[in-house]
């Protein structure tokens, strides 16, 4: 028996059973990992797995259980574990399942040569990365190069007849190595990944942007506290505006968790600040046909030349918010419920070229690299770590380090005032260059 033949069957041993709705996820995959360390590699690892989750519904109570156990009395103890739960958890009108039964058309998910391309080669790529990435005898340190890749399927059913099944492949390598100068060290890496192994870059350009990463930071300089303008890398664009991700997040509006909750069709940025979420785009990284409970992917524009245009919602979230749900169940795997999460989120291109972006800030931190956690999604304040390249009148003029920055999310997305024309959409969190006007930043 396939495996979607399989989860329609046991959706209708759930409901035999004395359930009232019943959902079956089954998932396979295959993962391979291989790390490397100067020129000798240190692990390879690759795994084989498969589960099912059973989701059930009984007098709208919901209850959840799985197994990674494939046999006939594994999957009948795991139903009859879900049929018991059920009876147990707290009633909820809201606890439905989604009846559509459509699914996105995606091009480019799925490699089927990535399992053929020889083991060797795959061990070669990362140890070119590496090698290539050492060339400059200021470079005296690696922190290792890897190559990861992974093959799945999901299937999935429900009792309102949804029976959906697709497959996903990816795979991608990447380094970090050390610059090195007198007491000095600056650490710095650069990756790829895709869905196809074709698409991945050449191992030239990928060591070459991580030895420039490490470099460029070489020899920082001490700068004032001050307010100055900051650009922000695609590199730490993530780490920048993944609190706005969060105040998207439907339960977060619902629970009253969100500086964003009372803001919708209000401007939120600046006009130059478009905001997508699409779980169809080809070849996308975090695209697929449909989401963790079989609702159909879509594209979605949720900031709109900075008009704030709708959050993101599963099938109950969006019950209880009197909403219809935007495709928006994540699941880490079969042994997971859906929550909430953005499939390929990006920020549109602007019009501006890196070096015009550079030349028209006369004070200014080209960020590099931050460490904290973003924009906190409840209040909206914003403070972090940094590091990066110091600019004065127009020219990149030194590195830093050890700084601080702090602002709100208010007053960044507000002040964005320039916007790149370059995106790496083969990200799942894709973004431009982009300068916030002035920020506060902690020096000596």
């Amino acid at each position: 028996m396939d495996n979607l033949a399989l989860a329609e069957q046991l959706v209708k041993k759930c409901l035999a059973q004395g359930a009232d709705a019943a959902e079956v996820y089954i998932e396979s995959s295959r993962d391979l990992s291989i790390a490397v360390r100067s020129g000798d590699i240190e692990t390879i690892e690759e795994a084989a797995t498969a589960g099912v989750g059973f989701r059930v519904f009984a007098g709208g109570r919901m209850a959840f259980s799985h197994c990674n156990d494939m046999t006939e009395a594994a999957l009948a103890s795991a139903l009859a574990r879900a049929i018991a739960f059920a009876r147990t958890t707290t009633a909820d009108p809201n606890n439905v399942l989604p009846d559509d039964k459509g699914a996105a058309a995606i091009d480019g998910l799925y490699d089927p040569a990535l399992a053929k391309v020889p083991m060797d080669r795959k061990i070669d790529l990362a140890k070119s990365v590496e090698k290539l990435a050492m060339k400059d005898p200021r470079i005296t340190k690696s922190a290792g190069a890897r190559y990861r890749e992974s093959e799945g399927e999901v299937f999935l059913a429900n009792s309102n007849g949804l029976a959906k099944s697709y497959r996903s492949t990816g795979c991608g390598f990447g380094v970090t190595v050390v610059a090195v100068k007198g007491d000095v060290q600056s650490p710095g890496g650069e990756s790829c990944s895709r869905r196809v192994f074709a698409d991945l870059l050449p191992a030239a350009d990928v060591a070459a942007r991580a030895a420039q990463n490490a470099l460029e930071l070489l020899d920082p300089r001490p700068i004032k506290t001050q307010r100055a303008a900051v650009l922000v890398d695609p590199d730490v664009a993530a780490s920048i505006l993944g609190g706005v991700l969060s105040a998207i997040n439907g339960e977060s509006v619902l629970q009253g968790a969100s500086f964003l909750g009372a803001m919708l069709d209000k401007p939120v940025a600046s006009d130059l600040v478009t905001l997508v979420d699409d779980g169809t785009r080809p070849k996308g990284l975090s695209s697929r046909p449909f989401d963790g409970e079989g609702v159909p992917t879509q594209k979605r524009i949720i900031v709109d030349r900075g008009v704030l245009k709708g959050f993101l919602y599963n099938t109950i979230v969006a019950k209880r918010a009197g909403v219809k749900t935007t495709g928006n169940a994540s699941r880490g795997g079969f042994d997971s419920l859906p929550g909430i999460g953005p499939h390929n989120f990006s920020m549109a291109a602007g019009t501006a070229s890196a070096a015009d972006i550079v030349t028209a800030t006369k004070l200014g931190l080209w960020l590099k690299d931050v460490t904290g956690y973003g924009i906190n999604a409840v209040n909206g304040n914003f403070s972090g770590g940094a590091s990066g390249l110091w600019i004065e009148n127009g020219r990149v003029a030194f590195p830093v380090r050890g700084l601080t920055i702090a602002s709100t999310a208010k007053e960044m997305l507000d002040g964005i005032d320039l916007v790149g024309r370059e995106v790496d959409l083969n990200r799942s969190f894709a973004a431009p260059l982009f300068r916030i006007r002035e920020m506060q930043i902690g020096g000596e």
